[in-house]
C-alpha cells in the first residue's frame, strides 16, 4: 500500500481546524473553517474524491477520527459518504476504548506500536485483520501529529496539499523539525478558480 497524506494548508504552512469552529482551538485558534470561502466541488473537492477512489483503509490520529466519526455516519446516501463509511479505517490512538469505535470498519493502533504497525499496513501485512492489502493507498487526511510523525519517519509516499491563498498567523503544522533533509518532486498540480493550489509531491529516489 501507498501511504497518502491529503491536507488544506494555508500559505504559511497551517493545517489546523480546516472544517469549522470549535473543531481544533489548541493554542488559541481562532480561525476555525477558514477552508470554506475556498472550497469547489470540482478542484478541491475532486482531488479528495480522487483520493478515497484509490484508497484501500483510511488512517487518522484521535481527534481527527472523533470529528470524522461524529460527522460521516449521518451523511449516509451520499456515494463520497457511503465509501468513506465502508473503506477499513485506522485510528492511532492510547486513549480509546474498543467500546467507543463506532465509526464502522474502525481499528485502533496504540501509539506506542504506530510506527511499526503503520509499516506493517504499508506492506501489506494484516490490512483490517486480514493477510494484506489490495495495492491501493492508505490515505490520511487532517492528523497533524500523526502525518508529521510518517513524514519525519520517511513513510509518506505522495503529499498532496491543497495550497490555500490565505495567512492563518500560526496554528499546528505537518511539516517535521527534525532537522531531516526530506526532498520532494512535484508530480501533478491544478489551479481552482478561487486561487487553491493542488498539488502532489513524492519523495525523490535516494542516490
Amino acid at each position: 500500500m501507498r501511504i497518502v497524506i491529503t491536507e488544506f494548508i494555508s500559505l504559511d504552512g497551517v493545517v489546523q481546524a480546516p472544517g469549522g469552529q470549535g473543531e481544533d482551538n489548541d493554542g488559541g485558534f481562532a480561525h476555525g473553517g477558514w477552508t470554506q470561502p475556498f472550497f469547489d466541488p470540482e478542484v478541491v473537492g475532486g482531488s479528495f474524491t480522487e483520493a478515497l477512489e484509490k484508497a484501500d483503509a483510511l488512517l487518522y490520529g484521535r481527534r481527527t477520527w472523533q470529528n470524522m466519526a461524529a460527522a460521516w455516519p449521518e451523511r449516509a446516501g451520499d456515494p463520497f459518504a457511503d465509501r468513506m463509511n465502508a473503506l477499513p479505517k485506522y485510528v492511532v490512538s492510547d486513549s480509546l476504548r474498543d467500546d467507543e469505535l463506532t465509526w464502522n470498519n474502525t481499528t485502533r493502533i496504540d501509539g506506542a506500536k504506530a510506527v511499526a504497525r503503520i509499516r506493517e499496513l504499508r506492506d501489506g501485512v494484516g490490512v483490517n485483520g486480514g493477510g494484506g492489502g489490495g495495492g491501493g493507498d492508505l490515505v490520511v487526511m487532517g492528523s497533524p501529529t500523526l502525518a508529521r510523525t510518517l513524514l519525519s519517519e520517511g513513510l509518506v509516499d505522495e503529499l498532496r496539499l491543497m495550497i490555500m491563498p490565505v495567512l492563518l498567523g500560526g496554528g499546528k503544522s505537518i511539516f517535521p523539525q527534525d532537522g531531516g533533509l526530506h526532498a520532494l518532486e512535484l508530480v501533478s498540480t491544478a489551479i481552482s478558480p478561487a486561487g487553491v493550489h493542488v498539488c502532489a509531491y513524492r519523495p525523490t529516489a535516494k542516490a
